[in-house]
Order: structure tokens, then C-alpha cells, then sequence
């Protein structure tokens, strides 16, 4: 891979987002990191600032189109030909479905699904004329199997399950391969903020390997699957970083 091409990551500043960005570094890419918290942006810059300008962390928020079609279409210009796209930004909330607001419901939507969407589409415009490129979109566990008071985050992330295969069949004549990733309970601090202790004994005892996993064990598998050379005739698929969970166990039984 050159290492003049770059690759835009969505909610880059912390969590899964910050350890591909950490990752692809490593890899050779030149990384565009965007998050809507800018607290975020500034630790981020900080812990990545001996990369050079090989990273730049900013401030976007994906659910704007506006603000998407500027991001794609600077890192563009200024990073190189974009080649990949890691769309890591998501937002979530543990509330039953009967006190679930239609704000509420909305406003997981449109950054974890209609988000992926324009950052996607945006990529994929820019993609087809630089001769191809992957495109990864962060699902979860909660998008596969039923997860109490996830009925918002959990049909978004299923969303993004069928948008990642729909989107792999229409840009696979341009050479852009489209896949995801389905994450299991990840120490991140959404995931801090949201388990409790009950949620996480929950956890514990629904996924075989009998732990969370730490963001750069998801890394890893972004960074297999935008490789051109170890991926390279993958798409339409989605990886479980699960411990296991979707193949034996259901939460909150």
C-alpha cells in the first residue's frame, strides 16, 4: 500500500475510532481522525502528536452532510487519495423502547446509521475515481441479536448490517470493498458510562471468553479488513469482535 493514501476514521478521538486510527498509523496510512467531541479532539492530538502530519484530529459531526462532504472532500485534497474509511461514530442509550422518546429514537438514527450512510456515500463518490478502495462500518452485537433497552441503538446497528452488504454489491464494480465489524461488550468509555454492574455480570456470563475486550483487539480486524492485500476479494461481511456472544449466548436472560 502507498503510504500517500489516507483514510478517514469517524469518532477517532476515543474508544474503537482512536485505537484504528493508533492501528492504521501503524500500518502506513495517513489518518484523518473526526469527532464530534471536541474535549475528545484536543486528548486525542495530544496522544497522536508524535505521528506528525501523518494525523490530524478535527472536529465534525457526521450526521451534518455538509460537514461530511467538507471532511471527504479536504482529506481528498490535502492527505492524499482517499482509500479507506472507518465509520466508527455512534452514539447509544440504555432506555426501554416504552420510554424511548421519537427524539430519542431519531437522534441515535440519524448518527449511527444515516451518519455511516454519508460518510459512506461521500467516500465511495471520491473512491470510484481514484481507482477503488474499503470501506469499514462499525455495527455492534445489539444489531444481530435482541438486547434489552436497546430497541434505538440496536435497530440502527442492524441497519448498518444490511446498508454495509447493500453497499458492498453497488460499489464492488468501482473496486470498493465494503465490510463491517459487529464489536461485543469493548471497554470504551460509552460502554463505561452505560453498563452497570448488573449488565456487565450480564455480560460476563453470556460470552464464552468470560471478558470484555480492549479497543485495539477491534482495531486489528479494521485494519485486516482494509488491507488490499490480505482482504482483498472480502466484502459484504460482517466480522463479530464478540468473545463468542453471537455464537452462544443471549444477554439479559
Amino acid at each position: 500500500m502507498s503510504r500517500t493514501r489516507s483514510v478517514i476514521v469517524t469518532g477517532g478521538a476515543s474508544g474503537i475510532g482512536l485505537a484504528a486510527v493508533e492501528a492504521l498509523l501503524v500500518e502506513g496510512w495517513r489518518v484523518v481522525a473526526a469527532d464530534i467531541d471536541a474535549v475528545a479532539v484536543e486528548k486525542a492530538r495530544a496522544q497522536l502528536a508524535g505521528h506528525g502530519d501523518r494525523v490530524r484530529v478535527e472536529v465534525a459531526d457526521i450526521s451534518d452532510e455538509a460537514q461530511v462532504v467538507d471532511l471527504v472532500t479536504r482529506t481528498s485534497l490535502e492527505y492524499g487519495p482517499l482509500w479507506g474509511v472507518v465509520n466508527s461514530a455512534g452514539i447509544a442509550r440504555d432506555v426501554p423502547a416504552l420510554d424511548t422518546s421519537v427524539a430519542l429514537f431519531r437522534e441515535i438514527l440519524d448518527v449511527n446509521l444515516v451518519g455511516t450512510f454519508l460518510v459512506a456515500r461521500e467516500a465511495a463518490r471520491v473512491m470510484k475515481e481514484n481507482g477503488g478502495g474499503a470501506i469499514v462500518n462499525i455495527a455492534s452485537v445489539s444489531g444481530i441479536r435482541g438486547n434489552l433497552g436497546r430497541s434505538a441503538y440496536g435497530a440502527s446497528k442492524g441497519g448498518v448490517l444490511v446498508l454495509t452488504q447493500i453497499l458492498a454489491v453497488e460499489f464492488a464494480p468501482f473496486n470498493i470493498r465494503v465490510n463491517g465489524i459487529a464489536p461485543g461488550p469493548i471497554e470504551t468509555p460509552m460502554v463505561k458510562a452505560m453498563h452497570t454492574p448488573e449488565a456487565r455480570a450480564g455480560w460476563m456470563k453470556t460470552v464464552p471468553m468470560r471478558r470484555y475486550a480492549v479497543p485495539s483487539e477491534v482495531a486489528g480486524g479494521i485494519a485486516f479488513l482494509l488491507d488490499e492485500t490480505k482482504s482483498s476479494f472480502i466484502t459484504g461481511q460482517t466480522l463479530n469482535v464478540d468473545g463468542g456472544f453471537t455464537a452462544g449466548g443471549l444477554i439479559g436472560l
